[in-house]
């Protein structure tokens, strides 16, 4: 197709960083044609309307706004989550949270009755992380807080487009302020990019995510302060709590769940081998440290 080989060396031009991906998802949205249809319809001709509005969305592109903003909507742990301005694009980093939470929930329940579990996202965005644990977890039924009442309208939307609504609710409040447990799994994505770092970050992030959901404070742990001690009251015994960290805030997070308590478990890595979640555990009959 024509179309789609303009636009992908014009954002090579550009200096986009995947000017191929980027070319397929844009066109593909215009025409409303998946990778499938893209390949069968070379010959398809691009009306008056569909060019004006691809025109309108590689420029969007070139000045720096992510695809998933643009489009509105970004898959995560394989669901499609809508995006607002006060959420974050979900990135693939964040599913090392998803698969650290599932791995405990499956080693705790090895020889143990099956029970419905209780799970709270704190500042849960688009509801990414919570969502992903319920899809996986049909037993489960989980709480997302946030404070930002435009991000919580956006995660119970995506609740119930992807049929979850009747297990998943959403409250406004910082971190756990409003909550009452026990909860078995707490997890939590928080901002922790040290404020002064903020202006360095790449242009999609810099421009288009939440300045809330990335400011972490001075030394990006500021998030931490406040959830960890809120969370440990909630835990139940043998309770994990489970939070994505920056690539060099691993060691000083968990000596804030050393501090409250917690147990704490071997940090996971991400797939660049990146320290990415501390965890912590609550002494309990349920507690397996092993993971």
């Amino acid at each position: 197709m024509a179309a789609r080989r303009e636009v992908t060396r014009g954002l090579r031009e550009a200096a986009i960083e995947t000017p191929e991906l980027d070319a397929r998802l844009l066109i593909g949205a215009v025409l409303a044609l998946d990778l499938t249809g893209l390949t069968t319809a070379q010959t398809r001709l691009v009306t008056d309307i569909e060019a004006g509005q691809l025109a309108g969305f590689v420029a969007r592109r070139m000045a720096g706004e992510p695809v998933a903003r643009i489009l509105g909507i970004k898959e995560f742990w394989g669901l499609p989550l809508a995006l607002s301005a006060a959420t974050l694009v979900p990135r693939p980093d964040t599913e090392t949270l998803v698969e650290a939470a599932l791995d405990i929930v499956r080693a705790d329940a090895r020889g143990a009755p099956r029970r419905a579990l209780r799970i709270a996202d704190l500042g849960t965005g688009s509801g990414a992380i919570l969502l992903a644990l319920l899809k996986e977890l049909p037993d489960a039924r989980g709480v997302g807080t946030d404070v930002s009442t435009e991000a919580l309208h956006t995660a119970a939307g995506n609740a119930g487009r992807l049929g979850l609504a009747e297990r998943a609710s959403f409250v406004q409040c910082s971190y756990a302020q409003a909550l009452h447990g026990p909860f078995d799994i707490i997890v939590s994505n928080p901002p922790y990019i040290p404020t002064g770092d903020i202006a360095g970050l790449d242009i999609d992030v810099r421009e288009h995510d939440p300045v809330l959901a990335l400011d972490g404070g001075a030394d990006g742990l500021d998030a931490y302060r406040s959830l960890i001690p809120q969370a440990v009251t909630l835990l139940g015994g043998g309770g994990a709590l489970l939070v994505e960290v920056g690539h060099d805030q691993s060691d000083a997070v968990a000596r804030l769940m050393a501090a409250a308590g917690l147990a704490l478990a071997p940090v996971r890595a991400d797939l660049a081998g990146l320290p990415r979640v501390v965890i912590g555990r609550k002494w309990g009959p349920e507690a397996d440290f092993s993971q």
